[in-house]
């Protein structure tokens, strides 16, 4: 069940109304209603794989258990790894079994020999590195005393499948969104109108900007060697927004169906195209993912402490295993390798941090010094985005080699006006609401209502009229 679907319009005032009309008076049923919600929101993709999520969670909250009861350290490190070790072998069949079965009957090859074997037709469960990471960050904290472990299964199973993050995020914390499930809700009309607000303006960033970009970065893409070096260029920055406006859309829907039924969850974009360097970026991008790999990986790896080499090991560990969370391709790989290039001059310059706060946030226009940075960190991005977006590193390098000709000066064969206007559309509220936790925000307090509300009416007729073709969220294959 996607959002932008009929389906997904249906089911959503069907739960709002239970929810808030049937169960509101019992905290217990409300919480089982949400359980039961998720999983057919789950279900309704494919019925199969609901045992996984069943499985990830029982196996969990009994570890979680285990846990507070015992005291030796070497038994507490065992039923960590056997939680660490089910959940991330489950990922690892699922996502990387064909990937380092190809791999390696490949390198065997190279020695001369051959290798009888095939791989297996596996379906990859809708969002399952979403809810292993988020589950997985439970026994760590517990395993750490950074959280006491519930012995609420109803509310630990609504955390562990809360249908508007399930399958493409924010990764939460157990820390943050397991204490909501704790407390009784009430409804509260101004939270649930900035929901609303915010799916809408995801349904915008999704099906107007996304979808209509999709439509020309894959035919660009699928056919680089038809185009010129600046029609290929072109169609890397609508990758560029394509992915962000599909991810952050989504993230926008999740942030602001969640509100509807009284949940906060964190923030996972921060106007990352508007970040003048590359380590401000990423403190912008996937908010949930970074501060996860930061918490979960680096820290414990050592972080920035220690001698250069030690440095520059935990950048790339960490850049590159990000990288292959998104998916069993050399691609994503080297999508990880780059950025870690991009990260690491900052680091070892111990200029990582320098850029915290918001950019021009004395001024409603950029300096020119601004303006480089940002022009340049986007520019970075596009390249690297080039390697995400390709099927192979071949048919990247020779998108490369493409766009780097004579005719990269000429004028593109693609050139959509309608989709330039709504990305200048995006860029413009972005800018002008960069201030405000989320752009949407500040039509409520900067524009007069009359003037709010066409602008409203615009989007929902743009969502209506004006959407690209229907592409699956790009983050669902993650």
């Amino acid at each position: 069940m996607f959002f932008n679907s009929i389906d997904f319009a249906i089911f959503l005032p069907i739960v709002f109304i239970l929810y808030w009309f049937v169960t509101a008076k019992h905290l217990k049923l409300q919480n089982l209603l949400l359980v039961g919600a998720s999983y057919f929101f789950y279900a309704f993709w494919d019925w199969r794989f609901l045992s996984l999520i069943v499985f990830s969670t029982v196996l969990d909250f009994i570890v979680g258990l285990l846990l507070e009861k015992e005291n030796n350290q070497g038994r507490r490190k065992l039923y960590l790894l056997i939680s660490v070790v089910v959940n991330l072998g489950f990922l690892g069949f699922f996502k990387y079994f064909n990937f380092f079965l190809e791999n390696f009957i490949e390198v065997y090859s190279l020695f001369g020999m051959s290798l009888r074997a095939s791989s297996l037709q596996i379906i990859l469960p809708v969002g399952i590195s979403f809810y292993t990471f988020q589950t997985m960050s439970y026994t760590i904290d517990v395993y750490r005393k950074n959280l006491k472990p519930t012995k609420n299964f109803i509310a630990f199973s609504a955390f562990v499948s809360f249908f508007p993050q399930l399958v493409a995020g924010p990764i939460e914390r157990a820390t943050q969104l397991l204490p909501q499930f704790y407390v009784k809700r009430k409804f509260d009309k101004e939270n649930a109108v900035r929901g609303l607000r915010q799916i809408l303006w995801g349904l915008f960033k999704k099906v107007v900007i996304a979808d209509n970009c999709a439509v020309y970065a894959n035919e660009i893409f699928n056919n680089y060697p038809d185009y010129s070096g600046s029609t290929l260029i072109l169609g890397a920055v609508f990758f560029t927004f394509q992915i962000y406006c599909d991810f952050s859309g989504y993230s926008d829907i999740a942030i602001g169906t969640s509100r509807l039924f009284g949940f906060n969850l964190m923030k996972n974009f921060s106007y990352p195209y508007f970040s003048r360097d590359i380590g401000e970026f990423w403190r912008r991008w996937h908010i949930s993912l970074s501060s996860w790999f930061r918490d979960y990986l680096y820290i414990p790896l050592g972080g920035s402490r220690g001698g250069v080499l030690s440095k520059i090991r935990n950048i790339f560990i960490i850049f590159i295993v990000s990288g292959f969370w998104h998916g069993a391709n050399w691609t994503f790989v080297i999508w990880g390798a780059l950025n870690a290039i991009y990260f690491l001059p900052l680091l070892l310059r111990e200029k990582n941090r320098g850029n915290m706060g918001i950019v021009a946030s004395e001024s409603s226009l950029p300096s020119f010094k601004e303006l480089r940075q940002i022009l340049f960190t986007f520019s970075l991005s596009v390249f690297a985005w080039i390697f995400f977006r390709s099927d192979s590193i071949g048919d990247s390098l020779c998108f490369l080699n493409g766009l780097l000709t004579r005719s990269f000066f000429s004028m593109p064969i693609i050139f959509p006006k309608r989709v330039i206007a709504f990305i200048g559309v995006l860029v413009i509220v972005e800018w002008w609401g960069r201030r405000e936790e989320f752009a949407i925000d500040m039509l409520h307090r900067r524009m007069k209502p009359f003037a709010r509300w066409i602008f409203y009416y615009c989007l929902l007729f743009s969502i209506l009229w004006l959407g690209g073709e229907e592409q699956e969220f790009i983050y669902f294959q993650f």
